[in-house]
């Protein structure tokens, strides 16, 4: 797998960008999901098919555990699209029909069909900026892609990402605290996971739809 793709270097993307706990509120800023659904709402069902491919791309699975696609990171993606995530709708359905053209182009078939050693192929393109047929380029869609699914899977489960707490398993993780015993506070000490999501909590029961949300 090349090594852009591995989950260490995903967690260190996501660790950089500050959201291995959580993501900004105002970026997130959207209607709360259903924790589950049966289908996607607002990418059809090939685009949804791609989105999923590509995830479970970029956070794969592998011997440590699941990755992004388990953690319901398209979820999170398709659910935003109607709300804080909505300047990117056109982005991702050409972007998307983009990729599986350029599957097309190079293999003969779609993407999702592909191994997965020739889907990290055909990322490294998009990430290299190599891949033709995109608007206004293939780096900026997978870029794009890249931090929704960051935020997919690291963020509150609220979001329609992270389901079962994926994400902060796989980080370490351990929840909402909103107080440290001396004992927590201890470098050898590793509390357990609370697996609660803020808008578990009275303090947070806000409707988080009334906040203006950005897609930048």
């Amino acid at each position: 797998m090349a090594s852009f793709l591995s989950r260490r270097e995903m967690l260190k993307r996501a660790a950089a960008a500050g959201m291995t706990s959580a993501v900004p509120a105002k970026a997130l800023a959207q209607v709360l999901p259903e924790r589950t659904r049966d289908q996607f709402e607002n990418l059809s069902s090939v685009e949804s098919k791609i989105l999923e491919a590509i995830v479970s791309r970029l956070i794969p699975t592998d011997e440590n555990g699941p990755g992004a696609l388990e953690a319901g990171a398209a979820n999170y993606i398709d659910k935003g699209l109607a709300n804080a995530l909505s300047k990117s709708h056109t982005a991702y359905s050409s972007g998307l029909a983009a990729l599986d053209a350029y599957a097309h182009q190079l293999t003969g078939r779609g993407f999702v069909v592909l191994e997965h050693s020739e889907q990290d192929s055909l990322l490294e393109d998009l990430e290299q900026n190599l891949a033709v047929g995109f608007d206004p380029d293939s780096a900026t869609f997978f870029n794009l892609v890249l931090r929704h699914t960051i935020e997919g899977t690291f963020s509150d489960p609220a979001y329609g990402g992270n389901q079962d707490f994926i994400g902060w398993e796989m980080i370490g993780y351990p929840g909402i605290r909103l107080g440290v015993t001396v004992e927590q506070q201890q470098m050898d000490h590793f509390p357990q996971m609370n697996r609660v999501s803020a808008h578990d909590l009275p303090m947070f029961d806000v409707n988080i739809s009334e906040e203006s949300g950005n897609d930048d």
